[in-house]
């Protein structure tokens, strides 16, 4: 795991899900190798028939030279055509995003998990906050009883 969106899975409803290849040049692989990349402002969009991911900072490798790339700029992701349409279905007008939840190798190449998202509003997210905090509770009594305190 080189970069993880967690921000994400706070600000939306996290729907369906993809892996998608990044089309990289080889300083952004040296610099992601490095374990260095944020994905906190980014987002995907599909524009004619090709999915970008954009906004995703991969700092310019330290020892690179005048061949570095720029830091924020505009990657191609790599997904099947069903997949494209089913995301370009899914994100026309509704109100939905395609946010980037994480940055990973597999296999020797670099990977982006993708979801569909639906913005929550803020008490979506007290809501949240509070589920979470009352399971917690419910696995702290649980575990105190399982110890017999």
């Amino acid at each position: 795991m080189i970069a993880q969106n967690r921000k994400a899975r706070h600000d939306y409803h996290i729907g369906d899900r993809f892996e998608a290849g990044m089309v990289l040049t080889g300083t952004e692989v040296k610099s992601l190798r490095q374990g260095r990349a944020s994905l906190a402002d980014a987002f995907a969009t599909v524009d004619d028939g090709e999915v970008w991911l954009r906004n995703a900072h991969i700092p310019e490798y330290s020892h690179g030279t005048w061949t570095n790339h720029a830091a924020r700029r505009t990657r191609k992701l790599l997904l099947n055509r069903r997949e494209i349409e089913k995301l370009a279905k899914e994100t026309d007008g509704s109100g939905k995003t395609i946010v980037p939840l994480a940055i990973y190798f597999s296999d020797g190449y670099a990977k982006v998990e993708i979801a569909v998202g639906v913005g929550k509003k803020a008490w979506d997210k007290r809501q949240t906050i509070a589920e979470r905090d009352a399971n917690r509770e419910t696995q702290r009594a649980l575990a105190a009883r399982n110890r017999g305190e």
